[in-house]
């Protein structure tokens, strides 16, 4: 009886201070959309609403409060600013301007939707996503493209951030 509960004491134990160990995963989602019937590059990025919050007070030095109704009036305009700068696409070598369209919720998720105007033929694409990356060390950006009819992915952190394509 005495070694069963030394035992289970060990084993209870144990798993308290595994769960310690945890750690929380860092990771946000882009994917790229060549749709060459509306002339346009479609990009949709899914961040945690936490690590977005964290990382834009950091920049800020205020709590944007997204998606609450305490949401401070310049929070989209940080949002927008914070994904121009933190992605960056190149086609055929030439700088891309990125225009921001919405946002919204799913769960504990803000989804952001961006676009940019290309009518000409793409043979090199290049992405930059350094999205976290200041925030959190551990920060991976997975980034899915569909350019082309070519689908790849990568995986992008706070050393490896840009990734090039030639078709």
């Amino acid at each position: 009886m005495k070694i069963k509960f030394k035992i289970g004491v060990l084993l209870y134990c144990l798993i308290v201070c595994s769960s310690f160990a945890l750690h929380k995963y860092y990771v946000a989602v882009t994917q790229v959309d060549h749709v060459p019937q509306k002339k346009r590059i479609e990009i949709t990025s899914r961040i945690f609403i936490d690590d977005l919050e964290k990382a834009l007070t950091k920049k800020y030095k205020k709590k944007p409060n997204i998606t609450s109704t305490n949401e401070i009036p310049e929070a989209e305009e940080w949002i927008k600013s914070y994904i121009k700068e933190k992605i960056k696409i190149s086609i055929n070598n030439k700088p891309q301007q990125i225009e921001y369209l919405a946002k919204e919720v799913e769960g504990d998720v803000l989804i952001m939707y961006t676009k940019i105007a290309i009518s000409k033929k793409i043979n090199t694409f290049e992405i930059y996503n350094s999205l976290l990356t200041e925030t959190f060390e551990e920060q991976q950006n997975i980034v899915h493209t569909n350019i082309n009819g070519n689908k790849k992915s990568f995986l992008m952190t706070n050393t490896e951030f840009q990734e090039k394509i030639d078709y």
